[in-house]
């Protein structure tokens, strides 16, 4: 029975999951990878243990689905995008790899964003240098790490080490290509661009680009090995895990904006000419002629996982320990908070910001008689508004009148509620567990011909979907709600600078 394999690798956890070609998740194996925090600002992880463990993922992944390696006619990887995973000229790692949570390069984007770097870099390659962007963070080691920096070979992303891995063959795919060093008109790599961000030396550096169904290796001998793959299984080139997560939640095309609550709030839609805007980045689609706009920051469920991990371990043990889930553990607290007024609001700004690398997390509104509850609903609360910021933002540039929601939190009916109510909009959520994945396998079938194109899903999505409209009376609270969040915000945004200077060992690299 032939069967695909998407590999989603994000920044605490890696996974592999074998899709029927129907799109029926037969096996899903998922392994966490360890995330080294060696100082403030910086967050790493090692590559070979990445590799390890996705490895034993896939090898879990066949022997759960019951069926032998040989019937996976393709495979395709997504992953974490944005962050730099280095090779040295004999193709092996060249320290750890930097993630997307980092925020190491802040002095450097501050540099440009003073001077002409930034404006002529949304002019040319559709979107201001961020703090986690190839261009800042290579930038970074040039100036810190200049041995480091001689020695590299190949600068690729999270997936395309995996890729890599599984092929021996170095290149990316074109979503990926595209966040820092693609004109926005051509779509194609610019010299200008390395040229702007004074990394013209990293030429040789640059890894082939291909379209994300395409064909670009086989799984090889020792891929094999490893793994317990099927030698010479086709593998795709894989894509972006932005435009993977809206692709497999049924969110990527025009007219709508799929939103996506991992790590990072991520906001998207797509055009068919590019249109650039300091608030958003414009890259490639995954066809020539179509654009991606994302507005995003690191500002999402990564601030309900450090929640759960620093003030609920207690539940963590119980759910581990009797296989349960957390959220539904925690879910009658929340439910019962979502129920009562609360003054309490939470900026989610652990791991950064739309205001800014300086901006730090906070509660407001908080009384001696809030408890935990409220504690959560304000954390939850926060990430919706902060993703509001983002689709605002698009608002201005595109018309779209709906918005499909994927990640975690989206499972839980009274969120997606939340949503569509901060959002003034309908939002629909599918039965999608794994829609990243997902989207990678569309990519893996379409190129091994089970599939016209990555957009050819071959489910009925109708049925398996479920869509919220917003309620007046609680949009018109939320509006409110809101507002307050804003201001209190803007009244931060010269606070957090002198927040972040009382440490200043955790404030600069």
């Amino acid at each position: 029975m032939p069967s695909l394999l998407g590999i989603d690798s994000g920044l605490t956890v890696t996974k592999a999951v074998i899709f029927d070609i129907d799109g029926t998740p037969l096996a899903v194996s998922r392994r966490r990878v360890t995330q080294f925090i060696p100082k403030a600002r910086h967050i790493e992880r090692d590559m070979g243990e990445l590799w390890s463990a996705t490895a034993d993922a896939i090898r879990e992944a066949i022997a759960l689905s019951k069926r032998p390696a040989s019937d996976i006619q393709g495979i395709a990887a997504t992953a974490h995008g944005d962050g730099i995973y280095l090779l040295d000229g004999d193709q092996q790692p060249l320290g750890r790899a930097i993630l997307s949570l980092d925020s190491r390069a802040g002095p450097i984007v501050n540099e440009w964003t003073d001077g002409d770097v930034a404006q002529c870099a949304i002019e040319l390659t559709g979107q201001i240098p961020h703090v986690s962007a190839p261009s800042a963070l290579l930038a970074w080691i040039r100036e810190m790490e200049p041995e480091r920096y001689k020695r590299i070979g190949h600068f690729i992303s999270c997936k395309d080490w995996l890729r890599f891995c599984l092929t021996g063959i170095i290149g990316t795919d074109r979503t990926e290509a595209s966040t820092s060093f693609t004109d926005v008109r051509t779509q194609d790599y610019s010299q200008d661009a390395l040229r702007l961000f004074g990394l013209q030396k990293l030429v040789h550096a640059l890894p082939p680009a291909s379209r994300s169904d395409q064909i670009v290796g086989r799984v090889t001998r020792e891929a094999a090995n490893l793994t317990g793959l099927a030698e010479g299984t086709p593998v795709m080139a894989g894509l972006h895990d932005v435009t993977a997560s809206a692709l497999g939640a049924g969110g990527y095309g025009k007219g709508v904006v799929a939103i996506i609550a991992g790590t990072y709030s991520i906001n998207e839609t797509l055009s068919s000419e590019p249109r650039v805007d300091r608030r958003w980045f414009c890259r490639n689609g995954i066809a020539p002629g179509i654009w991606n706009s994302m507005s995003i920051s690191p500002a999402s469920t990564a601030n309900y996982d450090w929640f759960l991990d620093k003030l609920c371990a207690a539940e963590r043990l119980e759910a581990k320990t009797n296989g349960r889930s957390v959220h539904a553990l925690l879910g009658p607290e929340i439910d019962a908070a979502f129920k009562r007024p609360s003054t309490a609001l939470f900026h989610p700004y652990l791991f950064g910001s739309p205001y800014g690398a300086e901006a730090s997390a906070g509660f407001f509104g908080l009384g001696g008689w809030h408890d935990r509850g409220d504690m959560l609903r304000a954390v939850l609360e926060g990430i919706a508004f902060n993703h509001r910021i983002h689709v605002d933002a698009l608002r201005d540039g595109f018309s779209f009148d709906r918005a499909r929601l994927a990640g975690g939190i989206s499972r839980n009916p009274a969120v997606v509620q939340m949503f569509a109510d901060i959002l003034g909009m309908p939002v629909t959520v599918t039965e999608t567990d794994e829609a990243a994945a997902w989207g990678a396998a569309l990519c893996a079938g379409s190129g091994a011909g089970i599939y016209a194109d990555p957009q050819s899903d071959p489910r009925d999505t109708a049925s398996i979907e479920k869509t919220c409209q917003p309620d007046p009376a609680r949009s018109a609270d939320y509006e409110k709600r809101y507002q307050v969040f804003r201001e209190i915000a803007d009244a931060m945004t010269p606070l957090w600078p002198k927040i972040a200077a009382l440490a200043p060992d955790q404030a600069a690299n």
